[in-house]
């Protein structure tokens, strides 16, 4: 290709796209508004300029020049909120650890990621001191804590306390510029086999990343959800994942009032809810659940707020319940290796007025790609498939804020981007309306006489019955068939339901043509509990291993 190019004059800028120009706008629109950490903190905009100077100022004080990795290990706060930015903007790399794996896990990310310094809430404290002296390449150990309380360890050197090192240190730092290349963030993605993933995001992917994100909800003309600098933020996923969506970049730039939680529970949930007011949240499907089914909130009034919802299928009963309290619902969807919002849910304006149960129908798909991204829905021969949302294929992708791999593990990685695309192992059709709805991961679909069933529509439908709280569907081998489904249900408190009564509700599903009659399960498990992965998904190996075996 043959282009045209000008040499700039000498003394012309070439701005990088830094996570410092985010920061450097959040002063603009809005500055006096509130940044609150449940009811134990809270300052406007200014000062929290103020405080990410501070929080620099307290890495170059342990002589922290750059190219290091600095751990977090917190709860959902205004601390985490500040390492955000100050971390990546001293041209170090944040590390999210996600305190939801396994202790075994959280070493072996601490380790593979080389951390240099680890500020980790004082609740951690006995999970980190599991590994004392087997953490080569820790030498700072500082932590956060809610209270006046004494933290001290026997076996661990603590270097100092986050509040009392950021008072130690200026308030005055000026943040350089560098290249846009220069890696900000790390977190660690579990799969079904082998070690966790390491995932890494630039400064130029974040940013882009960021403007996508307001683009996409400010400017796409959808009426499901839309967000401005008025809006009041409160986060309900933990900050370590996938950089919480990606919302408190946005928030951030936008100044928008914004509320942390610390960690989830639902007393907290409703006061922070009755006294805040937040006008929009993110979640996956389990907390919402949580939250509109529960006693204690049936007298709040939800009207306004606003839910995006990901990590795992939203269903059309929880969708519909949504929308009965007045929440505005839609889907997102995104993975780790995807930093992470690929698509979104898209409702015409012309759908506005719509009855509940098309509005419903539309908010459950798996949404629209944004700007900037390439999205193909590919079969097993490599070919497209047709926009007629029947045909099913993997989902590969291109976007410019995509993991370029994972960290020393070049293998994975190359698997991962296959001929030039990042493969998402996600299986989905595509409508006329270029509206993308997954029904199933590669290795959790049933492949059942020579049929793809979808374990997810299955689940959807199954959790329509009014006594189910939740199943999950799995595949079990099958020497006639190669798999045939498996239902692993939990009911609702109270409720009662027998095999025939569900293999009778989902009849009428096949004679509307919806399921094939080869998809009704005849292996049904009633339990008190399904798994779930770190971050609410439902873990299907860890269901495999504990219910198919004792079928």
């Amino acid at each position: 290709m043959i282009f045209k190019k000008i040499n700039s004059v000498k003394n012309a800028y070439k701005s990088p796209l830094l996570i410092k120009g985010l920061y450097d706008y959040c002063t603009t629109l809005n500055p006096d508004n509130e940044i609150i950490y449940k009811d134990v903190f809270r300052y406007n905009y200014r000062e929290f300029k103020k405080r990410v100077q501070r929080f620099a100022n307290m890495l170059s004080n342990l002589g922290i020049e750059g190219g290091e990795t600095i751990a977090v290990m917190d709860y959902d706060s205004h601390r985490y909120l500040e390492s955000y930015f100050a971390i990546p903007m001293t041209g170090n790399v944040l590390h999210m650890i996600n305190w939801r794996l396994s202790a075994e896990q959280i070493h072996y990310t601490i380790n593979h990621a080389e951390d240099l310094v680890i500020i980790a809430h004082s609740d951690f404290l006995p999970i980190l001191e599991k590994f004392a002296g087997n953490m080569p390449s820790l030498k700072y150990l500082i932590i956060c804590k809610d209270d006046d309380t004494k933290v001290s360890s026997e076996i661990l050197d603590i270097y100092g306390e986050y509040e009392e090192l950021m008072a130690e240190s200026s308030d005055e730092y000026e943040f350089e510029d560098f290249d846009e290349d220069a890696v900000a963030t790390t977190f660690y993605t579990t799969g079904t086999t082998g070690d966790p993933k390491g995932v890494y995001f630039t400064h130029r992917q974040l940013v882009l990343h960021t403007y996508n994100t307001a683009a996409s909800f400010g400017f796409s003309g959808s009426v499901a959800c839309r967000i401005n600098s008025n809006d009041v933020y409160l986060p309900l996923t933990p900050m370590f994942h996938v950089h919480a969506w990606g919302f408190p970049y946005v928030a951030t730039t936008f100044s928008l009032k914004q509320i942390y939680p610390g960690k989830f529970n639902l007393n907290g949930f409703i006061d922070i809810f009755t006294k805040e007011k937040p006008t929009f949240s993110h979640c996956v499907p389990t907390i919402l659940q949580m939250i509109l089914e529960s006693n204690e909130t049936k007298n709040i009034d939800f009207n306004g707020w606003k839910v995006i919802i990901g990590g795992a299928s939203l269903t059309k009963k929880l969708a519909k319940s949504a929308l009965e309290k007045n929440i505005d619902i839609m889907s997102g969807y995104g993975m780790s290796e995807t930093c992470p919002i690929i698509t979104l849910t898209h409702i015409d304006p012309k759908y506005k007025n719509s009855d509940i149960d098309q509005q419903s129908e539309m908010r459950i798909r798996t949404g629209t790609p944004v700007l900037f991204t390439t999205v193909k829905i590919i079969n097993e021969q490599g070919k497209p498939v047709q926009n007629n949302d029947i045909e099913q294929g993997e989902i590969i992708i291109r976007a410019p804020w995509l993991t370029q791999g994972y960290y020393k593990d070049e293998k994975r990685a190359m698997e991962l981007w296959h001929e030039g695309y990042l493969h998402t192992g996600d299986v989905a059709t595509i409508n006329s309306n270029n509206s993308i709805n997954i029904t199933d991961r590669i290795k959790d679909i049933i492949k059942s006489g020579g049929e793809w069933i979808s374990s997810v529509q299955l689940e959807n439908i199954i959790t329509s019955h009014e006594s189910v709280a939740e199943t999950a569907v799995i595949g079990i081998p099958d020497e006639k068939w190669s798999e045939k489904p498996c239902a692993c249900i939990v009911l609702k408190p109270g409720m009662t339901l027998s095999h025939d009564e569900l293999k009778n509700y989902l009849k009428q599903y096949t004679e509307t043509g919806i399921l094939s009659k080869w998809a009704i399960p005849q292996n049904i498990k009633f339990v008190s509990e399904i798994p779930k992965t770190s971050v609410g998904k439902l873990d299907k190996k860890l269901i495999r291993n504990q219910f198919v075996e004792s079928l």
